[in-house]
């Protein structure tokens, strides 16, 4: 999913806001990400304040810690650059029953995990990691029924 697909369905809009985004943009560029990367944000619990975005480039897996609001200085975003022999991931591991799928991966230090919906892009986030740690071809970003 794109990250201009993530900010429209962004749980809080104030942290999504242009100044926010022109912050998080700029630092992503430095690291090697293209414009309007594909990636994955795990807003957590206080997403008007604070998340984390996630972006694969050639060279590794950029993870962008956003801080909305920093009393005096307003957005802060800072960024790493993990190589990909160095990323630390967990299984990528699936239930499914009544025809609801859960699945949960960690990536670095975050643990992801979602349902339904969420669950296909936890997965298709996870087999992208894999297979870039692997020195293999990405597969595919498109969503499950995404027109392509």
């Amino acid at each position: 999913m794109r990250l201009s697909a993530w900010r429209e369905a962004a749980p809080a809009k104030d942290g999504v806001s242009p100044k926010v985004s022109a912050v998080v943009d700029t630092v992503l560029a430095s690291l090697g990400a293209e414009s309007d990367p594909h990636g994955f944000v795990v807003w957590g619990e206080e997403p008007s304040a604070r998340y984390t975005i996630m972006v694969p480039t050639g060279v590794g897996l950029v993870s962008v810690q956003v801080r909305v609001n920093v009393p005096g200085e307003g957005p802060r975003a800072h960024a790493k650059l993990v190589r990909w022999p160095k990323l630390q991931i967990g299984e990528l591991a699936i239930e499914m029953s009544g025809g609801h799928r859960v699945v949960n991966f960690q990536a670095d230090t975050l643990i992801l995990n979602g349902r339904d919906e969420m669950a296909d892009r936890i997965a298709g986030f996870a087999l992208v990691l894999i297979a870039a740690i692997d020195g293999r071809p990405w597969p595919s970003y498109e969503e499950p029924g995404a027109a392509t």
